[in-house]
């Protein structure tokens, strides 16, 4: 599934060719040559993804990991740190700031590529094209289809991407504004009513094949998809 990565790399060459193979895979890429400019457009929206060189202008990648981990908004965001650096102490600095993964330069399109999916499927599953199912309910990213014993069940495009994260993040409970944040975007500013409406529907979907209680409402708290019915 297409991912938002937001690409700090100074160096314009380097910088050109990891953004031209991301968007051949089909990402899209936000360009940043500094960590302030990172940090400019996590203030704007959140990446699905950061990727992030060691040796940056004015601060270092460690110092920008480590700030994105302690503020609460950010400290989720996945982080895949690149650099020429191969020591293991440098490894273990770069892993203990907060980074979810560790590069070192040269590195082939492929193994970016396959270490951008690993960590999407820890940290964000929701991006990636795995299919899951919970109780029979199956959902696959890769062809936009949700079935209950090979039933199709109809969905609209909201309500899919709601039940993909509930289903890759279940038993968890979540408030409406969490909800609004990974499903619409933190740049998207409605109501947190909004989630509400968008649950009823996706609950009228689930009617038919016996799914709409796997969405539990949490009083005070919020939402959670569980299977301990």
């Amino acid at each position: 599934m297409p991912a938002n990565i937001l690409l700090v790399e100074d160096e314009p060459a380097i910088q050109e060719l990891i953004a031209f193979n991301l968007e051949q895979a089909g990402h899209h890429v936000l360009r940043a040559e500094t960590a302030e400019q990172g940090l400019n457009f996590i203030r704007t929206a959140l990446p699905d993804l950061v990727l992030l060189d060691w040796m940056l202008p004015g601060q270092s990648g460690v110092d920008f990991t480590r700030r994105i981990r302690n503020d609460e908004r950010t400290r989720h965001v996945p982080v895949i740190m690149l650099t020429a650096r191969s020591e293991e102490h440098d490894k273990i600095s770069g892993l203990e700031s907060g980074a979810d993964d560790y590069i070192t330069k040269p590195f082939s399109p492929r193994e970016l590529q396959a270490r951008i999916k690993a960590v999407l499927r820890r940290r964000a599953p929701q991006m990636t094209d795995d299919a899951v199912e919970v109780k029979g309910l199956r959902l696959d990213p890769a062809t936009h289809r949700v079935t209950a014993s090979n039933r199709s069940l109809d969905l609209g495009p909201t309500e899919f991407r709601l039940l993909h994260f509930f289903m890759t993040h279940s038993e968890r409970v979540h408030s409406r504004s969490q909800l609004l944040d990974h499903v619409w975007g933190d740049h998207v500013f409605v109501e947190e009513r909004t989630v509400d409406v968008h649950i009823r529907r996706l609950r009228s979907a689930l009617e038919p094949s016996g799914h709409a209680d796997l969405i539990q409402t949490v009083r005070g708290a919020g939402y959670r998809f569980s299977a301990q019915l």
